[in-house]
């Protein structure tokens, strides 16, 4: 690869300090949950820096947006890169939207470079990828891929019993185009590593092959809601008891398919979750992941057996899989535009699989795709500690710009 082009560093660093003042929390977190007023905000910024930045900017009917510079020949299908903008409850200031401000960058760096590509570059913004509040997780692009229809995505319902296609009209981000139904030629997602990897062998980059895959859960335990002070011991039926076996069960079927098994109950309702009553509900999740796909469906079979255990006349307890996400296996070709850009630009790097779920792997079902991470400090992510150093997002942004002309086809530069 020769003609290698870097970045403004400097200028990506500060679009994400601006970025994360939208719905900045503590310890400088960040609170931006899909679709919110926080998130309609942080919109409205990227769509004026995109038409700042002489793009076109077009938004689907799932509300993922896509910031476009053309090409010398707007007929052949687009080069694509992005991630999301939305986060955690608790979450920091780079997890996704590192990925869409370095896009934003690098259409920024040809610009001030004036380089012209045969092929537009169109960033994108994908809407729900954290699936904080509307689940599954990263539904707009699973629309887009096709493995998801648009009624599926629009009914889905957050907490409070809001729909998506509600909250995007809510916030006046509910597009006109069709989501999908357009080829790409390559698509690249920059994404910091959420675990500790890359730090810890003090390599610049990692080289994204493949991401494990994924089942979530939805169980619910039921007993009986009674009178914590007069309610004997050996006569209650506490839904909080078989929710405590469940989570030990869980915990173990993970750490049997380790070092690759992941197993986690993150979100728990307890019902009347009242300080003096024994509680007769409990509606919590469950999470597993590996990047094998047999080994996932071991994983789900000693669920099965787990809750079957509970359900055991004094509590009923179901579990329902309503997300199942197989392994995904990146782009060669892809990959090679990423190697190539990091040979050249001498960075360390080494080869990984994701552990975590990105909007690129939904994206590979229709389009060729490629991940870039770079470290972030002690792997800390989805906490408001989470955090990374200047000049790794510059590299980050650089191996980028570089694999971007590699399949856009670099015309000219002054």
């Amino acid at each position: 690869m020769s003609n290698i082009t870097t970045v403004n560093g400097e200028r990506l660093w500060q679009t994400l300090q601006i970025m994360s003042g939208f719905g900045a929390i503590a310890k400088d977190g960040v609170c931006r949950l899909a679709l919110s007023e926080e998130d309609r905000l942080a919109r409205d910024c990227l769509k004026n820096w995109a038409l700042g930045a002489g793009c076109r900017v077009r938004v689907d009917r799932m509300g993922n947006m896509f910031l476009r510079r053309e090409g010398t020949r707007p007929e052949l299908p687009a080069v694509v890169t992005g991630s999301h903008m939305d986060s955690q409850p608790n979450g920091g200031r780079f997890d996704g939207v590192y990925g869409v401000l370095a896009g934003l960058e690098a259409l920024r760096t040809l610009n001030d470079t004036h380089i012209q590509t045969e092929r537009a570059i169109e960033v994108i913004n994908w809407t729900n990828e954290e699936g904080a509040r509307f689940a599954p997780a990263m539904i707009a692009s699973g629309v887009f891929a096709g493995v998801f229809d648009l009624q599926f995505g629009h009914s889905r319902r957050d907490q409070n019993g809001v729909t998506l296609l509600e909250a995007l009209r809510q916030i006046g981000y509910e597009g006109e185009h069709p989501v999908g139904g357009f080829p790409i030629h390559a698509a690249f997602e920059l994404h910091i590593e959420q675990g500790p990897i890359l730090e810890a062998e003090n390599r610049q980059i990692g080289i994204v092959t493949a991401a494990q895959g994924q089942r979530w859960f939805e169980a619910e335990i039921v007993g009986f809601s009674a009178h914590a002070g007069t309610t004997p011991m050996d006569k209650r039926r506490d839904a909080l008891l078989g929710f405590a076996r469940m989570v030990e069960e869980v915990n173990r079927i993970g750490r049997t398919f380790m070092p690759d098994g992941r197993a986690t109950v993150g979100m728990a309702q307890i019902s009347p979750n009242s300080r003096n009553v024994v509680p007769g509900r409990v509606f919590f999740s469950i999470e597993f992941r590996h990047p094998d796909e047999t080994v996932l469906e071991q994983m789900e079979c000693l669920l099965r057996e787990a809750i079957n255990i509970v359900n055991n006349g004094e509590l009923e307890a179901v579990v329902k899989r309503i997300f199942d996400y197989p392994p995904v296996k990146f782009d060669q070709s892809c990959i090679a535009s990423i190697r190539d850009a990091v040979k050249a630009l001498g960075y360390s790097h080494r080869d990984m699989v994701s552990g975590a779920g990105h909007d690129a792997c939904y994206l590979n079902e229709s389009a060729p795709t490629a991940m870039i991470f770079i470290p972030c400090v002690d792997g800390i992510s989805h906490n408001e500690d989470e955090n990374i150093h200047p000049h790794w997002a510059t590299a980050g942004a650089n191996v980028l710009i570089n694999a971007l002309l590699d399949k856009a086809g670099r015309v000219n530069a002054a």
